[in-house]
């Protein structure tokens, strides 16, 4: 069971799915938490084998690969802008949105996060003007804070419990999100304070899933069982590798017929272990006659070991973790790989993470939609959402990277069959200008074009007047 809540000023209803969405974060915590730590790299090395000195246990190896494969998908996954080709996004306030809110920023939060836990939430709510916020907010929860009831019946949350504030890992705030209400509560001194506001958008909040399935409709997290295995196995992998460097790479030397005496300090004590490896010279005396038959010490040597076995076993667990995450070999690998000479070849060995990416972006793009769409509206301070607003939509950035002569090459090529294009914002972004370059083109055309137009009509104008001072010349050459 989850952690018990209990305020009086809920009603039984709320209290019961108060219950059920805490239980609901409890029963997610431990696996959200572990993923969250190979993400961080904080996650500690297990099942060490018996041929490892102690000392090495603790030593403190991080790995990056699972926050990797969590990256190379996400830096993949990019919004350029938000557009809507039946109006005028400017005069909605988009801007405004986007800068009082950092929108850009939080979306890329929500979306790495979505690929850690399998699912993260925006919300959006009402600001408070007084203590100096945006008139509308739009947050970023992940799947440690927060957790929703889907209904998928209607593909909408029936609820929402986000956690603000925690106390020695015990809730002490949190925003339930319920049917147009929204219950604040914070414990203060001991007691709970409850805050309730009503509203007309449901439940203001949407889910951003990962690969989601009819069994798992919350999805997956892109660190999966076998990358956490992968991870582990290398990690265990580089702690032998330390081991084998310390010891195994340097040159074994028997001493035969030594006396003891050269591992001794002077006060008969055993000098340590780091001095006799590092010492590079000797003075071996002869052992006494009387208890040895070898009166002259004999050295051999064996050559140092190869670490080639430690790195070999590095690079196969490196390749099966680029096939797991669908990243290139180069991404992980140490050796023995290739890299791709031609633009044809680079896209290919990316061809599964280009896929991904598309993949992700789709199953992203309507809760991203359904949230910008209400903050606008609460921004302008309607109570729905306008049909005519549903075009507004995410313009991803193509997941495939292309060098800017590649992009203006396929663009023009793309011109050249419909011309016309070429004199239209789409047609500018298919030869690879971004919005910036865009806007100033477009408005220098027009000023451009605002001159001809002004000199056109001045030179219209010089034969207009030329003629209606010809009579007046005539009437004064005639007096």
């Amino acid at each position: 069971m989850g952690e018990t809540i209990r305020i009086g000023a809920l009603t039984e209803d709320e209290r019961v799915t108060l219950g059920f969405l805490l239980d609901q974060l409890e029963k997610k915590k431990r696996r959200n938490l572990l993923r969250s730590s190979y993400y961080d790299g904080r996650r500690a090395v297990k099942q060490i084998g018996m041929t490892l000195p102690p000392q090495y246990r603790n030593i403190g190896l991080a790995l990056g690969w699972a926050a990797k494969g969590v990256d190379g998908l996400a830096r993949r996954c990019n919004i350029d802008k938000f557009v809507w080709p039946k109006g005028d996004l400017d005069a909605l306030g988009m801007p405004e949105l986007e800068d009082s809110n950092f929108l850009q920023s939080e979306l890329a939060q929500a979306r790495t996060d979505s690929l850690i836990h399998g699912v993260s939430y925006l919300i959006t709510t009402r600001g408070v003007e007084e203590d100096g916020e945006p008139p509308v907010l739009v947050h970023a929860k992940d799947g440690l804070n927060a957790t929703g009831e889907w209904n998928t019946r209607k593909r909408a949350l029936d609820s929402l419990l986000s956690v603000t504030s925690r106390e020695d890992n015990r809730v002490t705030g949190f925003v339930l999100y319920l049917d147009n209400e929204t219950i604040n509560a914070d414990k203060v001194d001991g007691q709970w304070t409850v805050d309730r506001s009503e509203h007309t958008f449901h439940v203001p909040a949407d889910p951003l899933v990962y690969r989601p399935r009819a069994s798992r409709r919350m999805g997956r997290s892109r660190i999966t069982r076998a990358v956490m295995s992968h991870v582990d196995s290398a990690l265990r992998e580089l702690l032998r590798l330390e081991a084998h460097m310390d010891i195994y790479s340097i040159p074994k030397l028997f001493l035969l017929g030594a006396d003891e005496s050269i591992f001794k300090n002077p006060d008969g004590s055993l000098k340590p272990a780091w001095q006799m490896v590092f010492g590079r010279a000797f003075g071996i005396p002869d052992a006494d006659p009387e208890e040895s038959d070898n009166t002259r010490a004999d050295v051999k040597q064996f050559d140092a070991q190869s670490p080639q076995p430690h790195l070999a076993d590095l690079n196969a667990l490196a390749k099966l973790m680029a096939r797991e995450t669908d990243l290139p070999d180069s991404d992980f690998a140490l050796t023995d790989m290739a890299n791709p000479t031609s633009g044809d070849s680079y896209t290919a060995s990316r061809e599964n993470l280009i896929a991904e990416a598309e993949g992700a972006t789709d199953d992203w793009s309507v809760g991203i939609r359904k949230t910008v769409h209400r903050a606008l509206a609460m921004q302008n301070g309607l109570t729905e959402v306008p049909k005519e607003w549903r075009s507004i939509a995410p313009k991803w950035r193509s997941p495939i990277y292309l060098s800017r002569a590649a992009e203006a090459d396929a663009g023009g090529k793309q011109l050249a069959a419909v011309s016309w294009l070429a004199e239209t914002e789409v047609g500018l972004e298919l030869i690879g200008l971004d919005e910036q370059q865009i806007s100033r083109a477009l408005a220098q055309k027009a000023a451009a074009e605002r001159a001809a137009a002004g000199r056109a009509l001045v030179a219209n104008l010089r034969p207009a007047a030329a003629q209606a001072a010809a009579p007046a010349q005539a009437d004064v050459v005639a007096g």
